[in-house]
């Protein structure tokens, strides 16, 4: 048991000796690096960007509108504080539907009467004029032509107020 004792003292210090070695050596590239960066003349530095002074706004509330207060003419949003969905009326087929959903594929004149052929998505085709409803944001019918179906629709401002959006169905070609 000595004699292995022995052999691996001697063993580990005959490795270590090797790797001392090896770590002694080799330096030489790195010190002619180090010596010839600092041999090379500096960089200028560029100058800082000159700082603009701030410039204060002062709030005149004598002809501006408040900024804590919603704007346009209604009391609560924007829209009309009397321009509201008529929950009472009784709802129309296409209302189910959303907009994106309905198609306008043609028109028909009967005597003075102008229709526009709308198909939902289920693939019925329902006729509408003026003064009928489609999509889901009460939007009514205000004119047909060849080419398109014109509506307005009362949608939430998200300021508690209503207004009213402009749309159309164009005839699919």
């Amino acid at each position: 048991m000595k004699s292995s004792m022995g052999a691996r003292v001697l063993c580990a210090a005959v490795l270590a000796s090797f790797m001392l070695a090896g770590c002694s050596g080799g330096q030489t590239d790195l010190q002619k690096w180090i010596d010839d960066t600092k041999k090379k003349p500096g960089g200028r530095i560029q100058a800082l960007p000159e700082v603009k002074p701030y410039e204060t706004f002062t709030y005149s509330v004598g002809n501006l509108r408040s900024p804590f207060q919603p704007q346009g003419p209604g009391a609560l949003g924007g829209g009309s504080a009397s321009l509201r969905p008529n929950s009472r009326r009784n709802r129309e087929f296409l209302e189910g539907f959303s907009l994106d959903t309905l198609k306008m594929v043609g028109t028909f004149k009967v005597g003075s009467s102008f229709y526009g052929l709308v198909q939902s998505k289920d693939g019925l085709v329902h006729k509408v004029q003026p003064g009928n409803y489609l999509g889901q944001n009460d939007g009514k019918v205000t004119d047909i032509s060849g080419s398109k179906i014109s509506l307005v629709e009362i949608i939430p401002d998200g300021l508690g107020g209503y207004i009213e959006r402009p749309a159309s169905l164009a005839l699919a070609d």
